[in-house]
């Protein structure tokens, strides 16, 4: 565009930057930054200032990221989701939850806001906190959970070693599970060693994705740690079987 002397607008560098953040594009979203800022006449309106500070926490510049935050004064729920988000993603729980802190008094959180709340929780250890802002979701913001969220708070149970209650809370959600929560509470089962449990998963996994094996193979290496090794041939021969039936691609 630039190469045929058309100037970019601010939807354009918008989108541009929304690609970089998708893709790690760190060095051509610093590029389209320093255009902007060296473009005279341009001014930076709230939707791509938003788009900077999302292409900066998403590519792991927290420092500029959080600098532009800061100096950006009508903040929206865009710009403070963008950078609770940030802050979650890159293992930063309580400058997440001390932003979230500030938020609600200015702005109402959306459901991505509150991924990255549960996403902070979870890398802090903040079980009931965890369970507080999940269950403030719908009583305080009218918010209906989605796969994300649910899959957050899986997670935050299986770092927390809540093993069972993240079974529980799998069985009783509103929504189907998928592969990747049965496979989030599998592991925590192998780090535990959590035989009965593990059991459990693995059979929920082979009804949800038979064609996978490594569900079973986790679960014969939990029966090689406890040297249960009539087990551990048993579920190696039924993953030798399946293989055998399948066609050869």
């Amino acid at each position: 565009m630039l190469m045929n002397n058309v100037e970019p607008d601010q939807i354009v560098l918008t989108t541009a930057l929304s690609a970089c953040a998708d893709t790690g594009g760190l060095e051509m979203g610093e590029w389209i930054h320093d255009f902007v800022r060296r473009k005279q006449g341009m001014k930076i309106d709230l939707h791509l200032n938003n788009a900077l500070i999302n292409m900066y926490a998403k590519c792991g510049d927290i420092g500029n990221a959080r600098k532009l935050f800061d100096s950006t004064r009508n903040k929206d729920v865009t710009t403070w989701t963008s950078m609770i988000v940030g802050h979650a993603v890159h293992g930063q729980a309580h400058e997440a939850l001390q932003l979230f802190s500030e938020m609600k008094f200015i702005v109402s959180p959306n459901d991505v806001t509150f991924i990255g709340v549960l996403m902070a929780c979870s890398h802090a250890g903040l079980v009931e906190e965890g369970k507080r802002h999940f269950r403030s979701m719908t009583e305080d913001y009218g918010i209906e959970p989605r796969e994300p969220h649910f899959g957050c708070m899986v997670d935050l149970l299986c770092r927390s070693s809540h093993l069972r209650e993240a079974y529980d809370f799998v069985m009783e959600m509103s929504v189907p599970p998928n592969a990747v929560m049965w496979r989030t509470l599998l592991g925590a089962c192998s780090l535990h060693g959590d035989l009965k449990l593990a059991t459990e998963v693995r059979d929920k996994l082979i009804n949800l994705d038979p064609g996978y094996v490594g569900d079973s193979i986790a679960l014969s290496n939990i029966y090689a740690d406890k040297e249960m090794w009539d087990k551990k041939i048993i579920v190696r021969n039924q993953i030798k079987q399946w293989r055998t039936t399948q066609p050869l691609s």
